[in-house]
């Protein structure tokens, strides 16, 4: 078990949200992406967590953290939550500040918008590849086609709605950018592996964004550690 503290912006909001919110604690394991992700928005936030090594599991006490059994899980005053959107729209409500999602309604939903185009459509697809590329289980050629079709469809909606100025969603850092930082970084290995080929070949402004995010004192901290014994 492992445990991180972040210091918090001296806030009269913030002394309220110490008073009512104990230690968030963070469940999985580091190679997870999704728990990647996760960690470097607790970090993003200023938020103090605690790493609690958990491998997803179908064992009853993990279910009670995650239903499906998968990684991450967060735990808050007792109160479980899993699946990345839901702990990050938590998190953004939790503590505004650093905002990573714009004021605007319509602007935020875009936000969101694309955070569903790179889970669902990118990474989800590219996910299909894994038990070949970490476990040595072959994929079928029928798999292996259908993935590679699926991928082109939803680079080509990514594509529609990244800006990439500078940052995914526009001129404001946001959580576009952490999921296509983590998102790109699963998807573009799995490619890779399988098909000998870049999934970022003619798509710069990805490439831009990936430049950037790699610069991202979180994101810097979350590989570091990733990579430490």
């Amino acid at each position: 078990m492992i445990k991180l503290k972040c210091n918090l912006p001296s806030r009269d909001a913030n002394s309220k949200f110490r008073r009512t919110v104990s230690m968030i604690k963070l469940y999985g394991l580091r190679m997870s992406n999704y728990y990647s992700l996760t960690k470097a928005l607790l970090i993003e936030k200023g938020l103090d967590f605690e790493e609690v090594k958990r491998p997803p599991s179908q064992e009853e006490d993990f279910l009670m953290r995650s239903p499906m059994g998968k990684m991450p899980a967060i735990e808050v005053n007792g109160v479980y939550l899993s699946e990345s959107i839901a702990i990050a729209s938590y998190l953004e409500r939790l503590q505004p500040q650093p905002a990573l999602l714009p004021g605007d309604a319509m602007q935020a939903a875009k936000v969101m918008e694309l955070v569903c185009h790179l889970k669902l459509n990118v990474e989800l697809v590219a996910r299909r590849l894994l038990p070949e590329v970490l476990f040595k289980q072959p994929v079928s050629e029928e798999t292996k086609v259908a993935v590679k079709a699926d991928l082109a469809k939803g680079m080509m909606a990514v594509d529609r709605l990244f800006v990439g100025a500078p940052y995914a969603a526009g001129k404001q850092l946001t959580l576009a950018d952490f999921y296509t930082f983590y998102c790109f970084g699963l998807a573009t290995g799995m490619v890779n592996a399988i098909y000998g080929e870049d999934l970022l070949d003619g798509y710069a402004n990805i490439q831009n964004v990936l430049a950037l995010m790699a610069e991202q004192p979180s994101v810097q901290r979350v590989e570091t550690e990733k990579s430490a014994k």
